[in-house]
């Protein structure tokens, strides 16, 4: 039987795997408290950073449906629970690798998907949500000043023609 507080710390650890959009793999072995304190920072608002039990965290993750991590559950582990963008916390926990080479990114789950170090990397290199949208936006926008160029030029270039030919008809009539 286990004991109620590991139970306790599955249980919430569980919900958090489920309520999480992401969720990042690390090691921390060599940090300080203040460096795990400046990281939780650099993360975001959406993000949340603990500090975890590989054990509890394996059974945890396999009972909210996760078992590709499975072999990632070994040394000083932290995971960095992700409920927002994902990509501003990859690109927080990729900025202060680089500032700080003991923390190692080991891989990370995105909506139920097995993601290695190099694609969390991939993934922080990507621009935000926000960006991507307005850059979307921008390109709808331009393609409807285009189809509305094209649309107005239609009427005119007829009306030029119709011009054109009457004009040669007046010549051709006025030399007969």
């Amino acid at each position: 039987m286990a004991r109620p507080d590991k139970a306790a710390a599955v249980a919430e650890l569980t919900d958090k795997f489920r309520s999480s959009n992401a969720a990042v793999l690390t090691e921390y072995r060599g940090l300080t408290v203040a460096q795990l304190k400046t990281l939780r920072r650099s993360l975001g608002e959406n993000a949340q950073y603990a500090v975890v039990k590989n054990t509890l965290t394996k059974i945890a993750a396999n009972e909210a449906g996760i078992t590709t991590l499975d072999d990632q559950f070994n040394g000083p582990t932290a995971v960095a629970f992700i409920t927002g963008d994902p990509v501003e916390s990859a690109k927080g926990l990729r900025d202060f690798a680089k500032d700080n080479p003991n923390l190692v990114i080991k891989g990370g789950v995105l909506d139920g998907k097995a993601l290695s170090a190099d694609e969390i990397k991939k993934l922080a290199d990507l621009e935000s949500r926000e960006v991507l949208l307005s850059k979307l936006a921008g390109a709808f926008k331009a393609k409807q000043s285009q189809a509305a160029s094209v649309f107005q030029a239609l009427p005119s270039k007829l009306v030029r023609t119709v011009d054109a030919l009457r004009a040669k008809q007046d010549e051709q009539g006025g030399a007969e």
